[in-house]
């Protein structure tokens, strides 16, 4: 740890440092030479170089130009280190892994600030991904991992479990960073379907009838989705319209997704 550089707030970095926690999440990545590894935010590289001992090549994504002598001081002498020094919302993984000829393999430390627009940036390249280990805020796992009828499920559960499968590894405390943030963390394992879990003819319909109905989570959806389909056109699919979103599973999102796209031809 560099005691030069100064965590910044408007980055969201804190800093991983607790060798057990490396060595653990290493473990779950299992990262090997000639697979296309890419680090989100590495800040002052703990677990870049591990990772670059592995692999041998290494793409990471930093915003901060500050940190990256830091990053490169930390690697020197170990491997390939590539560094994209940009704001990783606006980063393409698509024409990453066409130019690598390979499905990535995401790593990161994820900024809490921005948790969850990345992971639906992610999940927009989630075709040319192979498999992502992610360590975010432990509400925001939770989120990911939750079941219909539960206070975590929401847009973020579905969207997420359409894309992937969720694997909720393990928690990790405060303690394991510099600065301590003020809530705990988890580290989680998504791995894209090969063949997507249910079938969705409006990829973008799709997304904003979700967004829609968990806007309005309080509301039926007979009223949440009335921009959409009818009281009628919601029950003909099989699905209660006095029904609360919370309460749907993927396949019937999907379900109401697929009949307004066709209400709408």
């Amino acid at each position: 740890m560099n005691s030069t550089h100064r965590a910044r707030k408007r980055f969201g970095q804190n800093f991983l440092h607790d060798p057990n926690v490396i060595a653990r999440i290493l473990r779950a990545i299992k990262p090997l030479a000639g697979e296309a590894l890419v680090e989100i935010g590495p800040g002052l590289g703990a677990l870049t170089r591990p990772l670059l001992e592995a692999s041998a090549n290494l793409e990471v994504v930093e915003i901060d130009r500050d940190v990256i002598p830091h990053l490169q001081a930390q690697c020197a002498g170990v491997g390939e280190l590539h560094v994209h020094n940009v704001d990783v919302l606006k980063f393409d993984f698509t024409a990453l892994s066409q130019r690598l000829g390979a499905p990535l393999r995401l790593v990161g430390n994820l900024p809490y600030n921005i948790s969850t627009p990345l992971l639906f940036h992610a999940l927009d390249h989630a075709s040319y991904v192979r498999d992502m280990h992610l360590m975010v805020q432990k509400e925001v796992a939770e989120r990911m991992a939750a079941a219909p009828n539960s206070d975590a499920y929401g847009r973020l559960s579905v969207m997420v479990q359409w894309r992937c499968q969720v694997e909720l590894l393990f928690l990790v405390g405060p303690g394991a960073f510099k600065p301590a943030p003020k809530v705990d963390s988890a580290v989680v394992r998504l791995t894209p379907h090969t063949t997507a879990p249910v079938q969705v003819d409006d990829g973008k319909l799709f997304a904003d009838l979700v967004n829609r109905a968990f806007s309005q989570r309080r509301k039926t959806l007979r009223n949440a989705l009335k921009i959409y389909l009818t009281a009628e056109q919601i029950s003909a699919v099989g699905i209660d319209p006095g029904l609360r979103p919370e309460v749907l599973s993927l396949a019937q999102f999907a379900a109401l997704a697929n009949a307004a796209a066709r209400a709408g031809e």
